[in-house]
């Protein structure tokens, strides 16, 4: 009995010293360290928001045309008697080569004629002045003798009175003084008519000598000369052939300068003349449209569509504007010049403008200060922006000018985001704002960044100051 009693006792005193000493390691336990969970790093390419020079820029097509062409047309009739032995298509020409002539012999007969119908004028205007001269002289003795003769005539008939004389000696000297007023008046109106006839000889000169430039004229245009350096297009005579007056002889293209009608899309025109709020245009005024187009201040860069390499460039000027919208493809022409465009030629590398060749103009504006990013840096109208404690936060922005692959923005509403800050141009997985980032600086993006708002390859071929 004690036995079991003691059994009894040992196995609940066992249970208790037991729990007592769990009890006791549970509360004397120090605390369980807790792991917090959370995203690691992403490791992300960043550059600072900044305002760049940026120039808007937009691309036209079209064909080179020489700004000068001529199509020489025969001013005369006649045989061919001489051209120039390189007059040939494609051959090249100096300013004021005679280059073709006409046979000028029956062209010269019509100036000889009317030289000497000028001559025989002349020389009868003199005769006219040596006649009227002569006769002024033989007037004035006349008066002379007719004052003489009324003055013996007076003191015969006051003898008369006398009864001195007879009357037959007054009669006498009457009927030689009526003799020398008809002398008088015959010579005054002789002399009245040199002037008459002096205007109608002067008359007749100043018609020879028409005549004679006519002929001169005329003569000269058997003559064919070059009035600018050309390069020479389709020949249509040879020599020896007759031609008439209005056929075609040749085709020149200047060489000092080019024109391309380019044709730009409308909707690109519209974002190159955005930055055109301040000054307005008046094309009404139409004495004076290249200083209008002057204030638009678009520069223009042309090159080769096919051609490989950036040597083939040219730098250009805008001329004109088209004067109405292709309504088929909707652009509008924006005529551009490039002077001397035989000039630097490299074979293989730097071809010269010929007439024909298809050519791409991109116009640029002038460079403005505007925050620009690279157009991946946007995702649906958000840039993901990595804070100053390193961590991803969305921001929205105001998109004003998609250009390839730039994108000018603004800050958006109440200006949710500054210059200065951090843009990420990486892609990030997953998008949670509060991830935690590990920015790096992408400083060679950030300046081929700035090259390509400012111009990219074109940004020393394209002049002018920033505004």
């Amino acid at each position: 009995m004690k036995k079991f009693l003691q059994k009894g006792l040992i196995l609940p005193l066992i249970i208790i010293v037991a729990l007592a000493m769990v009890i006791y390691k549970v509360i004397n336990m120090p605390p369980v360290e807790h792991e917090v969970l959370q995203f690691p790093s992403k490791t992300v390419e960043v550059i600072t928001l900044k305002k760049l020079p940026f120039r808007s820029r937009a691309i036209a097509y079209g064909n080179v045309e020489p700004a000068v062409f001529l199509k020489a047309k025969a001013e005369v009739s006649g045989k061919i008697s001489y051209i120039h032995p390189s007059l040939k298509k494609g051959a090249s020409l100096a300013k004021g080569t005679v280059v073709l002539r006409i046979e000028p012999t029956t062209f010269e007969f019509s100036r000889d004629q009317s030289e000497a119908g000028l001559t025989s004028s002349q020389h009868s205007l003199k005769q006219l002045e040596v006649e009227e001269k002569s006769s002024r002289r033989s007037l004035e003795i006349a008066q002379k003798n007719l004052q003489i003769g009324e003055k013996e005539l007076a003191r015969l008939l006051k003898i008369l009175k006398q009864g001195v004389i007879a009357r037959a000696t007054v009669d006498d000297e009457q009927q030689k003084v009526l003799q020398l007023r008809q002398q008088v008046e015959d010579l005054q109106g002789k002399v009245s008519s040199y002037t008459s006839r002096k205007s109608a000889t002067q008359a007749q000169i100043k018609q020879s000598k028409t005549q004679l430039a006519q002929s001169k004229d005329t003569l000269g245009r058997t003559e064919v000369r070059l009035l600018f350096d050309a390069r020479i297009g389709t020949v249509s005579v040879e020599k020896g052939e007759y031609t008439s007056v209005g056929n075609v002889l040749f085709e020149a293209l200047g060489t000092e300068a080019v024109e391309i009608n380019a044709q730009l899309p409308v909707s690109q025109f519209y974002s190159l003349i955005r930055g055109l709020e301040k000054d307005t245009l008046n094309l009404q005024k139409m004495t004076d449209l290249q200083t209008e187009f002057s204030k638009i201040k678009l520069r223009a860069v042309v090159s080769l569509v096919g051609f490989e390499g950036n040597m083939a460039r040219w730098q250009g000027k805008l001329l004109r504007i088209g004067e109405s919208i292709d309504p088929e493809r909707d652009t509008i022409g924006l005529v551009v010049a490039v002077k001397n465009p035989y000039e630097s030629i490299i074979p293989g590398k730097r071809p010269p403008l010929l007439k024909g060749m298809f050519a791409a103009v991109e116009f640029f504006t002038p460079a403005r200060e505007l925050l620009v990013i690279p157009r991946k840096a946007i995702h649906q109208g958000r840039v993901y922006v990595a804070n100053e404690n390193n961590l991803l936060e969305i921001r929205p922005v105001n998109i004003v000018h998609k250009q390839g692959q730039l994108v000018v923005i603004s800050g958006g509403v109440n200006q949710v985001i500054k210059e200065g800050e951090k843009i990420i141009i990486t892609d990030v997985i997953p998008v949670i704002d509060g991830l935690p980032l590990n920015p790096v600086q992408a400083d060679e993006y950030e300046q081929q960044l700035a090259r390509d708002a400012l111009g990219g390859d074109d940004v020393d071929i394209i002049k002018g100051d920033m505004e």
